[in-house]
């Protein structure tokens, strides 16, 4: 399966479940053994587990194979090994304590999530620049200044 539409489909799967801080990391780049890191956070570990699940039956219908999961009995973080992309659930204190952004995290994705519709209809775009990094944030512009002579 392409990556961009495992990509999508992960992400797609996580909103499904009301996932929060969904990132997505290009890790070619780091590692050949797999080429995106998707993080997301659970309020609970039964979301956690719901969003392994949903990520799970998302990726297979899809046509994608899934390698294998790890953490579910717990649930406090899940990782969903997709092949080409690893997917990993934690709740908020775990994701803030373990960081893995600062790990993967040097070239983002660009993803849309588009707003949630109250029927569920809901579903992640990707931007048309497939390994285009997060924009940084615009310097301010500089005052003119006249000199004096």
């Amino acid at each position: 399966m392409d990556i961009r539409k495992l990509q999508r489909v992960i992400v797609d799967a996580l909103e499904d479940v009301k996932a929060q801080d969904i990132k997505v990391f290009n890790t070619t780049h780091l590692t050949s053994l797999f080429d995106r890191v998707i993080v997301a956070s659970g309020t609970s570990n039964r979301q956690t587990k719901a969003l392994a699940s949903s990520v799970r039956e998302g990726v297979k219908e899809a046509g994608g194979e899934i390698v294998s999961t790890e953490g579910e009995d717990i649930g406090e973080w899940v990782l969903v090994d997709c092949g080409d992309a690893i997917v990993h659930i934690l709740q908020p204190a775990l994701r803030q304590y373990y960081n893995l952004e600062e790990i993967w995290g040097d070239k983002p994705v660009r993803i849309k999530l588009s707003t949630p519709s109250p029927f569920g209809g809901a579903r992640a775009s990707e931007s048309d620049d497939e390994d285009e990094e997060e924009a940084p944030a615009a310097k301010p512009a500089r005052k003119a200044t006249a000199r004096r002579k």
